[in-house]
């Protein structure tokens, strides 16, 4: 084993590109900055820009908790106890749903609608989005003029820019405006000068915000002018189209905060905004290159050529490396330090009723939303989720004591732009789950883990704490000794009786226990390293002992509830009883060797009845393959995933759109590479055969480590392991011998093949 200096990681070419205009949402082309996004359609006459800006939501904060909760609470619970499940779910949808029933829902910010008054034949169209520079680009040639769009978002400079060019003299006349479709009353256009159009209104809802967008034309050549509702350039060489938006959530007056944005950005040349958003962007993006072995001719195929290819059986490797980058580019574009975290759609939205509010649904989708934050070393894309979590304090204690008559604080499996964590509607498989906040605080304790950022973990313990206490609070004793949750559910699953009878409200939920299990542990080691709370801890390890282990039911698989029901739906898209094997880490195929079996028979068992159907479950199952060490089990999950669950620009299908399946198929692709979850970093632990040969770079472990190695013919060549702290580090690869080492921050190690494992500092 050598030192060596950290390495650079090297660009990699990516891009989505296409041959054609989207001819609908679902193959447009996302950008966004984390706050402000757009889908890009690339039309030739007619060019649109969907916009979003993430704090545009229907409606204002609201105190929904059930005052009747508490008082029915005990007799919820006894019925419960006593099997008599069709009466205690009809009291709890009266007592404990929420007044109202539904939390704030997301809305569009509205379109940008460009003509232009060329109308011949387009030729040598191209659409692209370069995943390396966060760049989208349309070129097409009409006659003898080629024209182009290049068009970004910019998080230093918090604007979406479009540069509209032609390589003849005065080739670029069109008109612009706003548009908002059937919400369009809410809103009202006016002109900015000579140059500008300003969109505003409100929100709607009691106590909602108001909202703005402004654009602002800077031409080169040629006039510019708006007329009504317009905006018009006329016989331009190139102009560029600068658009701010925001609402009332951030700034007490958007318009005025936005015009002197677009003034400051007036005084800087195209290139620079350019260079700025690049060099930004490419610090997060550069920071990870994934190469497999390569499929001949694939590059040279459009990508929705290349996913119709793929869904026919042939192999591209190339195809899942732009899989994996573009949920890397997702993140960044829809969840940056400042922005809120991302919803169900992450940014990118054009529906007034979208599907479940496009909230953020706490009994995994947000969760998921973030798997790839730490391990793909995207770290401060994670900071809007725990910004969020630190919102969610105050309400939660309410909910905590107005309905429980709880210490701390809780959530339920929903919130919203304004932290609610009242339940969310009354859909009894999913509302009455009081175990959002705490699978949330994990996410500290991961950030920690990869980070080993003690100041930090000094302010995340707090709300761990908290959530934690109120665990402690909410937890009854059964008639064994055991602590039990109850009410509760398995996420969003229902089970039959012996007698026939079905129901969801129950007892004690396996995920409940699991997520229990984490929390504690991550409380007590966060104290231990702090040096706080040790009589907090010796009640947290005392409850640990009294907590339900994981059961093994009848048919080998992992019991989803402490008794071990049949299930309604066998092949349910939640598969929460899992928990433990992914994300959390008490099923593990080294220490829980059993557990692992069953674990895998209730994969066995979800699939063969027709799991996986859902985009975000197919992704959480390649996760769970890989933790198990099967490495053609995950990979033909990842197939299914591209074949079934992918839409042509890339997006994940639940059906409809939702992105935490890019998400979770990024990560899970992640954890076939690298896992570092049991105080061991295991590199290639579920390769499969096609990814025989490849390299990595970038990539993160627990512990506080970046990984960068080569393999060939499944075999690892190199490692180089780089330190961001002092401290152990195990390794293991095949093709190297297992390793031991006291890491030193900032230091970085070689390993090549068959080395010996002494240390020479």
């Amino acid at each position: 084993m050598t030192n060596t200096n950290p390495t650079e990681t090297v660009e990699q070419k990516q891009r989505l590109w296409y041959l054609k205009p989207a001819a609908e949402w679902n193959e447009a082309l996302p950008i966004g900055n984390g706050r402000l996004g757009a889908m890009i359609f690339g039309g030739i006459t007619e060019e649109k820009l969907q916009l979003n800006e993430d704090s545009v939501w229907y409606g204002g904060p609201r105190d929904r908790n059930n005052e009747d909760a508490l008082a029915h609470l005990p007799e919820i619970r006894k019925l419960i106890m006593e099997g008599r499940l069709k009466e205690a779910e009809a009291l709890a949808g009266m007592t404990m749903a929420g007044l109202p029933e539904s939390q704030r829902h997301y809305l569009p910010l509205g379109d940008l609608l460009i003509s232009f008054d060329r109308h011949e034949k387009a030729e040598d169209y191209v659409r692209e989005l370069d995943l390396e520079r966060g760049v989208s680009r349309v070129s097409y040639r009409i006659g003898d003029v080629r024209y182009i769009r290049e068009l970004f978002a910019s998080y230093p400079d918090q604007a979406i820019m479009m540069r509209i060019s032609a390589d003849k003299k005065g080739a670029i006349s069109l008109k612009a405006r706003f548009n908002r479709r059937n919400w369009r009353y809410m809103e009202k256009t006016e002109k900015w000068g000579q140059q500008g159009l300003v969109m505003q209104g409100e929100c709607g809802g009691k106590g909602g915000s108001s909202f703005c967008a402004i654009v602002k034309a800077l031409p080169e050549g040629g006039g510019c002018k708006t007329i009504g509702e317009y905006l018009l350039v006329e016989n331009a060489d190139a102009v560029t189209l600068m658009l701010a938006a925001g609402s009332t959530f951030r700034h007490p007056d958007p318009v005025l905060y936005g015009k002197r944005q677009l003034e400051e950005l007036s005084q800087v040349s195209y290139a620079e905004l350019l260079a700025r958003h690049v060099k930004d962007y490419f610090a997060l993006f550069g920071r990870v290159t994934l190469r497999l072995p390569d499929s001949p001719g694939k590059n040279a195929l459009p990508t929705d050529e290349r996913l119709k290819r793929f869904r026919e059986g042939e192999e591209d490797n190339g195809l899942i490396q732009m899989y994996f980058q573009f949920g890397r580019y997702l993140l960044i574009s829809c969840s940056r330090p400042g922005s809120l975290p991302a919803n169900l759609q992450g940014i990118w939205n054009d529906s007034f009723t979208p599907p479940w509010d496009s909230k953020f649904t706490i009994n995994i989708n947000t969760q998921m939303n973030y798997w790839p934050a730490e391990n793909c070393n995207l770290s401060e894309c994670h900071e809007p989720l725990f910004d969020l979590l630190e919102r969610m304090r105050e309400p939660g204690r309410v909910t905590a004591s107005v309905m429980y008559g709880c210490r701390g604080f809780t959530a339920h499996h929903n919130t919203d732009i304004w932290a609610d964590t009242a339940p969310q509607d009354t859909y009894l498989p999913a509302s009455f789950w009081p175990m959002g906040a705490a699978w949330l605080c994990l996410h500290l304790w991961e950030h920690y883990r990869f980070s080993q950022d003690r100041y930090f973990l000094a302010r995340a313990y707090e709300t761990m704490k908290e959530a934690a206490l109120f665990l402690l609070d909410y937890l009854i004793e059964d008639n064994e000794g055991r602590l039990m949750t109850c009410p509760s559910v398995s996420p969003e699953n229902s089970y039959r009786l012996p007698n026939g009878e079905t129901g969801v409200l129950c007892a004690g939920a396996t995920m409940d226990f699991q997520i229990i299990e984490a929390l504690f542990d991550a409380c007590i080691r966060s104290g231990e390293i702090i040096e706080r709370d040790e009589a907090f801890r010796e009640e947290l390890a005392a409850a640990l002992k009294r907590l339900p282990k994981p059961q093994i039911g009848r048919h080998g698989q992992i019991q989803e509830w402490m008794e071990d029901y049949e299930e309604v739906e066998p092949g349910h898209r939640h598969i929460s009883h899992l928990f433990g094997l992914y994300p959390g880490e008490g099923i593990n195929v080294d220490s829980t060797p059993e557990l692992a079996a069953a674990a895998r028979t209730t994969l066995e068992r979800r699939l063969a009845n027709g799991g996986g159907h859902t985009g975000w479950s197919r992704a959480w199952i390649i996760n769970f393959w890989a933790r198990l060490l099967d490495a053609d089990k995950a990979y033909e999950n990842v197939r299914a995933m591209l074949h079934h669950s992918t839409l042509p620009n890339l997006f994940d299908n639940h059906p409809p759109f939702q992105i935490d399946g890019n998400f979770g198929g990024t990560a899970g692709i992640a954890e076939m590479l690298l896992q570092s979850h049991s105080g061991l970093i295991r590199l290639l632990p579920a390769l499969p055969d096609s990814w025989s040969d490849g390299e990595v770079r970038g990539l993160r472990a627990r512990g506080g480590f970046t990984l960068n190695f080569t393999w060939t013919k499944g075999q690892v060549t190199e490692a180089v392991v780089t330190c961001a702290g002092s401290g152990p580090c195990r390794l293991e690869a095949p093709g190297l011998d297992p390793v031991s080492f006291e890491g030193e921050a900032g230091r970085s190690y070689t390993f090549t093949k068959r080395m010996s494992d002494e240390i020479t500092p």
